[in-house]
């Protein structure tokens, strides 16, 4: 990351299900913080250029991978591979939080393939 970069950080936007602060990005890599409201979900979706690594630091986290749904609680860990449907869902009361780790050639936002979306956008 060069010095203007760095200028630029964190960066935060928000999404209808919550926002999402870019941490750190490098050569290959991003991190983000993402915070999902209760009841909310991100799109059911796909990656061409990256992989993903998320870990749970509040609430606990309902994963749909390839159609198969796994509970993510406070301290553990999923990884999503390159091309895999996913999404996270907020399944409880309080708001759900965790560091999302991407690695890849490209990650830019425009690298989303969405399935299903519950506020209308479409890929």
């Amino acid at each position: 990351m060069n010095d203007s970069e760095k200028d630029n950080f964190p960066v935060y936007d928000e999404r209808p299900w919550g926002s999402f602060t870019v941490l750190d990005k490098g050569e290959g890599y991003q991190v983000k913080r993402l915070e999902v409201l209760p009841g909310k979900r991100l799109s059911y979706q796909k990656h061409a250029h990256r992989s993903e690594h998320w870990f749970v630091t509040q609430g606990t986290a309902k994963v749909t991978l390839d159609g198969d749904e796994v509970f993510v609680r406070k301290g553990e860990s999923v990884d999503i591979a390159l091309g895999m449907a996913h999404r996270v869902e907020n399944p409880e009361s309080d708001l759900l939080i965790f560091i999302e780790v991407q690695q890849g050639d490209y990650l830019g936002e425009d690298d989303i393939v969405r399935i299903e979306d519950d506020f209308g956008r479409s890929s």
